[in-house]
């Protein structure tokens, strides 16, 4: 059953949300107006750069529908149903030149941020590839989702990337509301076990694992914490979007880990799957 959720006019963002956003999509959109060759290989994955810049004009454009009220239904939030809409999708969709995309991807960022600020966002809470969110969370969503892949642009393109501390910090509302949703039952399963996780500069926030149940907390854990993470803010996010292995990260003195059962720290990324 989904929870609906409204509020009397439209949803306005956290501060620095609606300008990082927009400032992300206009540097990917730099990014792929950049590339000679659209056919040039993304590292770490199966798609080129067409095919990344193309599937991020359709997640914005998604994004956009979902944010004006419009049922998009698009995978039912498994990893197998997600790359199945993403492989229809971009079957669907033939554009893979540069600058087509590039103003797609602007535009439809746009578009997003425009139906938020219309009274047609009071309404029912968007039911979004991850769930039901509201509009507020869904906008960290597509930021996270526009990292991640600029990333893999930014890498492709050996251009800087753009993932940094403040923008991380405004991933965080989709990233802790979505992890219950991620963890892998598999790898959950017979452990009990609660971590702290403390982002350099930033976030603290508790996660319990019990009887196969996640349960993300905001914030310092009432209990003892059985293994406390200290974490890089941008290590973190590109290692929970599975851009990083957590091995390198800890080599490079990225992540640090104390407490009653510090072992269990190698574990933590293993327990969800990258949404």
């Amino acid at each position: 059953m989904h929870t609906t959720v409204r509020q009397d006019g439209p949803w306005p963002l956290p501060d620095g949300l609606g300008q990082a956003i927009r400032g992300t999509a206009e540097e990917i959109a730099a990014l792929v107006r950049s590339a000679s060759d659209t056919a040039l290989a993304v590292p770490g994955s199966k798609w080129t750069v067409g095919e990344a810049a193309a599937h991020l004009a359709i997640a914005n454009e998604l994004m956009a529908d979902l944010a004006a009220g419009r049922e998009r239904p698009y995978g039912d939030g498994t990893p197998q149903s997600l790359a199945e809409a993403n492989a229809t999708s971009l079957g669907a969709f033939a554009e893979r030149r540069a600058e087509p995309l590039a103003t797609m991807i602007t535009e439809q960022a746009e578009a997003f941020l425009d139906a938020l600020s219309h009274p047609a966002a009071d309404g029912p809470a968007p039911t979004t590839p991850l769930g039901t969110m509201n509009r507020s969370v869904l906008a960290s969503y597509l930021l996270t989702h526009m990292l991640g892949h600029g990333y893999d642009l930014a890498r492709a393109l050996k251009r800087p990337h753009m993932v940094d501390p403040a923008r991380v910090a405004l991933c965080m509302p989709f990233m802790l509301s979505v992890m219950p949703r991620v963890a892998d039952p598999a790898a959950t399963a017979g452990l009990a076990a609660r971590y702290r996780i403390r982002l350099r500069g930033g976030e603290t926030f508790g996660v319990a694992l019990a009887d196969g149940a996640v349960h993300v907390t905001p914030g310092m854990l009432r209990q003892r914490a059985d293994c406390t993470i200290l974490l890089d803010p941008v290590a973190f996010l590109l290692i929970a979007l599975g851009r990083l292995n957590p091995w390198r990260a800890i080599a490079q003195g990225q992540i640090l880990a104390w407490g009653p059962r510090p072992w269990l720290a190698p574990r933590f990324p293993t327990l969800f799957t990258a949404p």
